[in-house]
């Protein structure tokens, strides 16, 4: 019995540390491997994004730290985790396996380890789901600037599987100048990241919030930003949200306010001929949780096709790159 019991103690002694994992600096378990701590994505990104303010918290990054990063989330992409951690650690990056509690899926998460201390650099985050083959990403340039573009982000990436969520790590205007409009400039992590995308022949959608005396009358605008590559994907997008209830201002049919046409991400996307759709979305449908999840609903109806797309090989991947811009 006394045997019995001293083993039945130590199995769960050794079963409690072993799934623990380590802690990362917010108190949450941060783990590696096959044990992944269970959050609340869409909790865990708005935590994350709450602390944005317009006074400080960005560093531009030098060009070998933005290499260094897309590097990292590209070994990532190619199934090589150690190499890609090593890579990551290199500039301050760690990268955690996390298990969504609302979608039920497994995300890997590439987050600044000098997130909320005195030495925050701003250069946002990356999640990867890693419950099915990457076919896709969703790009939020703009969190808090764009009140609640973030939750547009978690909720198109826990649509469909296999997206990838680029976000920015920092208010758009925290920097010098517009140093940190991550949108608007090429020597950002979150450029460095989205070119090594496209590289990949990833399409995206980048997602944005307008005020509604922006653009009377309409709840979104949809565009295909500096090219015509994602046509097929903006009509499909507008129809849907049409079907969902809203409003919606199509850029190819008639002038918008908000068109993307000098957003940077759009650029090489277009230089690449990868399908780019560039949404902006009124604040009032960034008010509410319902209409957020119409809105989100009618974005899925492209990432799924994107994802069928590369299913069916009608969308072939690139050879692997640290950078599509070099």
């Amino acid at each position: 019995m006394v045997v019995l019991i001293g083993g039945l103690f130590l199995t769960v002694f050794r079963s409690g540390t072993g799934t623990a994992g380590a802690r990362s600096a917010d108190g949450r378990a941060a783990t590696s491997g096959t044990a992944a701590a269970r959050i609340d994505l869409e909790h865990r990104v708005t935590d994350f994004t709450a602390s944005f303010g317009r006074d400080g918290g960005y560093r531009p990054p030098t060009e070998a730290e933005r290499a260094t990063v897309a590097g990292g989330v590209g070994l990532l992409l190619d199934h090589r985790e150690q190499a890609a951690r090593d890579r990551l650690a290199e500039v301050g990056f760690v990268l955690r396996t996390l298990t969504d509690s609302a979608s039920g899926r497994r995300f890997a998460e590439i987050a600044d380890s000098h997130e909320g201390g005195t030495g925050n650099r701003g250069w946002g985050r990356i999640y990867v789901d890693l419950s099915a083959p990457v076919h896709w990403s969703v790009q939020v340039p703009h969190p808090v600037a764009d009140e609640d573009s973030e939750k547009l982000g978690v909720g198109v990436l826990r649509g469909t599987p296999g997206g990838v969520m680029v976000l920015a790590g920092a208010h758009r205007r925290s920097g010098e100048g517009n140093a940190a409009d991550v949108a608007h400039r090429q020597d950002t992590v979150f450029d460095a990241v989205c070119a090594e995308l496209v590289h990949r022949r990833l399409p995206g959608i980048q997602v944005h919030g307008f005020a509604d005396s922006s653009q009377p009358g309409s709840d979104v605008i949809v565009s295909t930003g500096k090219a015509d590559d994602a046509r097929a994907e903006a009509r499909a997008l507008a129809a849907a949200l049409t079907d969902h209830g809203f409003d919606v201002c199509r850029s190819w049919a008639r002038d918008c306010s908000l068109e993307g046409r000098t957003n940077e991400q759009s650029g090489v996307a277009a230089a690449f001929h990868v399908p780019f759709l560039h949404v902006e979305f009124s604040r009032s449908v960034r008010s509410g949780d319902r209409r957020i999840a119409r809105a989100v609903l009618a974005i899925d109806t492209v990432t799924a096709r994107w994802d069928a797309a590369y299913g069916q090989g009608t969308i072939t991947p690139a050879s692997p790159s640290a950078s599509a811009r070099a």
